[in-house]
C-alpha cells in the first residue's frame, strides 16, 4: 500500500473526473473509508463484493481488513484501469470486473460467506438494492451508502411520510439500521444532498422468488396510489376486496398504515390466489 499513489493522484493520473451520468461521487478520505469498512463488521474470511469502486478509496480500506477476497464491479473503464495497479499490489485478493452490477448475480461472483459493501452510484442505488433483496438469502449482509433521503425511506416506520415500497421490501427481507450520516463535503465532487450508510442483515426465513414477486406487485400497487384507500389502490391486482378480506385487512385503510406482517399476508394471499388460478386452468388429469 505504501508504494501506491494517493487517491487524489490516482484520480488525476487516470482522468477520473466524476461523471453525473454514472452517479459518481468519490470517497477520497482514507480515514472515512476505513470507518465505513469497519461498519461492515468482521470481514475475516469473507468474500466481499464492492460496486462502483471508482478510484478505489473504499477498496483500499476493504483490502486492509482480513477479507479473503474483494471483487470490485465497475462500469467506468477509466476506473477499471486505475484499479489495475491496486490489484497488482494485492495479488490474489482483488478481482476487478468491468460490467454492470444490475446484470450480475452475487452468488455467481464469489463463494459464501459473501457480503456486499459499497458506496452505491446514486442513479442505480434503489434498483440494485431491490435486486439484492431478491437474493438476500445468499448474503451474510450488506453495508451500503445511499442518498440520505433513500436511506431514510429504507429504514422508515409505518405511518410516516418516508414509509413506502422500499421500506417494506427492505425490512421484510432484512434487519435494517442507519449506521452513519455523511455531509456533502465528504465526497469529491460534493453532491447536493447528505448521504447515509445503511446496514442490512438478512432474516433467516427465505420467502422464495414467487412470494418475493408477489410482494413486489402488492407494494407497487399499494404505494403507486398511496392516497387511495387500499380497496382502490389494489384494484389492478383484481378482486381487491376479496384479497383484503382473505388477508384480514380493512379496505378503507391506506398503504402507509400497514405493517410489514400485514403486507406479508397480502402477498401470501395474492400468491395463493394466483397459484389456484393456474391450477384451475391446467385442470385435473383425465382418467383413462
Amino acid at each position: 500500500m505504501a508504494d501506491l499513489p494517493s487517491l487524489r493522484e490516482t484520480v488525476a493520473r487516470h482522468g477520473l473526473d466524476a461523471r453525473k451520468s454514472l452517479g459518481q461521487h468519490f470517497l477520497l478520505d482514507p480515514a472515512l473509508c476505513a470507518r465505513i469498512a469497519a461498519l461492515a463488521g468482521d470481514l475475516a474470511g469473507r468474500h466481499v463484493i464492492e460496486v462502483g469502486p471508482g478510484p478505489g478509496g473504499l477498496t483500499r480500506a476493504l483490502l486492509a481488513t482480513e477479507a479473503a477476497e474483494v471483487v470490485a464491479l465497475e462500469l467506468d473503464r477509466r476506473a477499471v484501469a486505475a484499479l489495475a495497479e491496486l490489484a497488482a499490489a494485492h495479488p490474489g485478493r482483488l478481482r476487478v470486473i468491468e460490467g454492470d452490477a444490475l446484470k450480475a448475480d452475487p452468488a455467481a461472483l464469489v463463494p459464501a460467506p459473501r457480503r456486499i459493501v459499497a458506496n452505491l452510484p446514486y442513479n442505480v442505488a434503489s434498483p440494485l438494492l431491490v435486486r439484492w433483496l431478491r437474493g438476500a438469502a445468499s448474503l451474510e449482509g450488506m453495508t451500503l451508502m445511499f442518498q440520505q433521503e433513500v436511506a431514510e425511506r429504507i429504514c422508515a416506520a409505518p405511518d410516516t411520510e418516508a414509509y413506502g415500497r422500499l421500506s417494506v421490501l427492505a425490512q421484510w427481507r432484512c434487519r435494517c439500521a442507519m449506521l452513519l450520516r455523511l455531509p456533502p463535503g465528504a465526497f469529491s465532487p460534493p453532491p447536493k444532498v447528505f448521504s447515509a450508510v445503511v446496514g442490512f442483515t438478512p432474516h433467516a426465513e427465505d420467502p422464495g422468488p414467487a412470494l418475493f414477486a408477489a410482494m413486489e406487485r402488492v407494494t407497487a400497487a399499494a404505494f403507486g396510489q398511496r392516497r387511495k384507500m387500499l380497496r382502490g389502490a389494489l384494484r389492478p391486482l383484481g378482486e381487491a376486496e376479496a384479497l383484503l378480506a382473505a388477508a384480514g385487512i380493512d379496505g378503507a385503510r391506506r398503504a402507509e398504515t400497514l405493517g410489514i406482517a400485514e403486507f406479508h399476508r397480502l402477498a401470501s394471499c395474492l400468491l395463493a390466489r394466483e397459484t389456484r388460478a393456474v391450477s384451475d386452468r391446467i385442470g385435473s388429469p383425465k382418467r383413462i
